[in-house]
């Protein structure tokens, strides 16, 4: 089995609270030891802007991802749950597919996923998930802002992010934050 590659270089975050979901990424680009960039973008609002995709992992390999999920929700009429489905099948048998250094978070209104090369299509019980050098650490933050605060799901994202960049050295607190409610 294909190990899931440690990325660095990254943090991505997916919140749900209720109906509202929110995911943010860091902006830093790192190359070894050295920050080649600050502002990226790591977080998109895709098909007609109902769903928003974030990851991790090598930018070619990601946006040729994007690309295969946007066709996939095309294909499928925005269905976000056969879509991955479909997305992870195919990144996991596909010859050059499997190749890709990437791993993606994909929310709707009412889903949200992890999906790796491996085939995983994971929706996590607890409505969060972390991705990249510094997603444990936002996880982790996250979950405790939910269990033990009335915050929503945009300022849970928002702390949890500046936390995660306080410990991950590959995380910076040029955040962008996408949302849907």
């Amino acid at each position: 089995m294909k190990k899931i590659p440690d990325f660095h270089g990254t943090t991505i975050l997916a919140v749900r609270r209720g109906k509202h979901v929110v995911v943010a990424g860091d902006g830093q680009i790192t190359m070894k030891d050295t920050i080649m960039k600050h502002h990226a973008k790591k977080v998109r609002k895709i098909y007609n802007d109902k769903i928003v995709v974030g990851f991790a992992g090598a930018t070619a390999d990601a946006l040729n991802l994007y690309e295969r999920f946007e066709g996939k929700l095309q294909q499928f009429n925005g269905n976000l749950t056969r879509s991955a489905v479909e997305l992870a099948k195919d990144w996991r048998t596909d010859k050059y597919l499997r190749r890709l250094e990437a791993i993606l978070v994909a929310v709707d209104s009412d889903h949200l996923f992890l999906i790796s090369g491996n085939g995983d299509v994971i929706e996590p019980d607890e409505g969060v998930v972390g991705i990249g050098s510094g997603g444990s650490y936002a996880q982790a933050a996250a979950i405790a802002l939910i269990r033990y605060t009335d915050l929503d799901a945009k300022t849970i994202t928002g702390a949890a992010m500046k936390i995660a960049a306080g410990l991950c050295i590959y995380t910076n607190e040029d955040i962008t934050i996408e949302e849907l409610k």
